[in-house]
């Protein structure tokens, strides 16, 4: 089992910054591609963006493209996201997700093997 546990959300203004982070427990971290997906009521749950468990390799879905960077500290078990030029919308609860099958199935397939409980963000206009 991992467990992941996500900090760091809350409302920001419009054009601000917030970096989540999530903190893994339980399994060895860096055997793990991590992610972050988000959903806004009412819509399914999207891709944001992965990392393999090198960090070498990143993945960003083209509505955050230069805006969002993960990174990943395996020493500290933790994914962060850094989320720049943040525009308003829906609020979205973001989540962190680890799969073993790696990063790029990740973005493709978005079916991770463990979630964490998600946090909310929310841009004011």
């Amino acid at each position: 089992q991992v467990q992941l546990v996500e900090s760091g959300g809350g409302l920001v203004q419009a054009g601000g910054s917030l970096r989540l982070s999530c903190a893994a427990s339980g399994r060895t971290f860096s055997n793990y591609a991590m992610g972050w997906f988000r959903q806004a009521p009412g819509k399914e749950r999207e891709f944001v963006a992965a990392i393999s468990w090198s960090g070498g390799r990143t993945y960003y879905a083209d509505s955050v493209k230069g805006r969002f960077t993960i990174s990943r500290d395996n020493a500290k078990n933790t994914v962060y996201l850094q989320m720049n030029s943040l525009q308003p919308e829906h609020p979205a609860v973001y989540y962190c997700a680890a799969s073993g099958r790696g990063a790029d199935f990740l973005a493709r397939v978005g079916v991770p093997g463990y979630w964490g409980q998600g946090t909310q963000v929310t841009v004011s206009s």
